[in-house]
């Protein structure tokens, strides 16, 4: 067809479309109560338009999405893998499936259809999106994490976020399936949960953090009472005793907060089992660290580090804000972690890249390495005996890789030898 007339074509088509969404929308706005793919489906058939079963069909789906979902990201929402979804404009929208970024074929009409999307969806999450207000970030049903922000604030348009919740929690063996870790870590974090260790899951973001972290809050005994606490709610443990906390915004006047740090003190009312604070990236540490060290143990959360050597400082950069000094943080540490799992994201997909403790070294508090994954291998570090006796690990299992952290040569440079099965 000549480009020309292919042009003229799809102009026509989209003024079609628009002129039917339009139709449409009175007709299912002009009732009250919610707007159901039924609902849509009839007011199509009633504006007489011959569009076909599969016409019909794929009409109903994306004007279900313009009055009721993302619109046109919906199509990206069904694609298994997929957690987050950015646009940057009408003609950049992008997608992360857990193997980097990824350019969408996604593109809208113009930045009035982005701009309309993001203050519809913020308008679902009961929040205002204008000039007074323009940035915000909201929560939606169906498991939506949507953060959106306006001109001049951006320079390049309005720019919407999507953080997508999967209602589907892995289990321990589907993630090393997946390649997240072999068989000796798994064993490793499944005698973490089962001996009560106190962890914080760190990583980059996107890295994995609250998928590891939901899978492991679901080994815990089931006559455990878990209580989670989180800025926006993403955890999803398979666990028949779950309490989830999430954290609330001010209004426009600045009143009605309460922030992570009030919901721990508020939490350890609740005779919490385990306590979990679903990111650390406040003030809020201090009270988590306070409730570790006050008989809570079997708790953590995540924290957001570049790498596990990292979460020492990151650590006290938190509680500085809490008005903490660092050796205030670090003796509180000391007593309160028992280790840290740090997984981070490569070319073939997310991985647990160390398991390490807590400890002091003349450089000051750092993470020594327990376990490492070398060229897609378990390695023991240095660390690997004080986390074995933590763990009450088989000797005879892990004997190898006690010799090895035992040899002072190895220890010196963090080198490691594989585990032996």
């Amino acid at each position: 067809m000549n480009p020309e007339l292919r042009g003229q074509r799809t102009r026509r088509d989209r003024r079609l479309d628009a002129a039917l969404l339009e139709s449409v929308r009175e007709t299912v706005m002009s009732d009250v109560g919610p707007v159901t793919p039924s609902r849509v489906a009839a007011a199509v058939h009633a504006t007489g338009r011959l569009l076909g079963t599969a016409g019909a069909l794929a009409a109903v789906d994306t004007i279900s999405a313009e009055l009721n979902g993302l619109g046109p990201l919906q199509q990206l929402v069904r694609e298994p893998g997929v957690t987050d979804i950015f646009v940057n404009g009408p003609d950049s929208v992008w997608l992360d499936r857990g193997r980097g970024l990824e350019r969408s074929p996604v593109r809208f009409e113009g930045e009035e259809q982005v701009r309309a999307l993001a203050s519809r969806l913020v308008a679902a999450g009961g929040r205002r999106l204008d000039d007074g207000s323009p940035c915000v970030d909201v929560r939606l049903s169906g498991g939506y994490r949507v953060h959106a922000v306006l001109p001049p604030i951006s320079t390049a348009g309005t720019l919407l976020s999507v953080r997508i919740r999967r209602e589907e929690v892995f289990t321990l063996d589907e993630l090393r399936a997946g390649g997240m870790f072999d068989a000796h870590i798994q064993e490793v974090l499944e005698s973490l949960v089962e001996r009560r260790l106190s962890f914080l899951v760190s990583g980059a973001t996107g890295s994995g953090k609250t998928t590891l972290l939901s899978t492991l809050l679901g080994l815990c005994a089931p006559e455990e009472r878990l209580v989670l606490i989180e800025d926006a709610a993403e955890l999803n443990p398979v666990h028949p005793h779950v309490v989830s906390l999430e954290s609330r915004h001010g209004n426009l006047e600045g009143g009605g907060v309460l922030d992570l740090g009030e919901l721990v003190r508020q939490a350890l009312r609740m005779r919490p089992d385990r306590l979990i604070v679903g990111e650390c990236r406040g003030a809020e540490v201090r009270e988590l660290l306070t409730a570790l060290n006050t008989g809570h143990t079997g708790g953590g959360g995540t924290i957001h580090a570049n790498t596990a050597s990292a979460v020492p400082a990151r650590i006290v950069a938190l509680g500085a804000l809490a008005g903490l000094s660092p050796d205030a943080v670090r003796l509180q540490v000391a007593s309160a972690l028992d280790a840290v799992i740090h997984v981070e994201r490569t070319p073939a997909g997310r991985s647990v890249g160390c398991i390490g403790v807590l400890s002091e070294t003349p450089g000051g508090q750092a993470v020594v390495p327990a376990l490492e994954m070398r060229n897609g291998s378990t390695a023991a570090g240095p660390a690997w005996p004080e986390l074995a006796a933590r763990l009450g690990l088989d000797e005879v299992d892990f004997a190898s890789a006690r010799r090895m952290s035992a040899m002072p040569h190895l220890v010196g440079d963090n080198s490691g030898a594989e585990i032996a099965a």
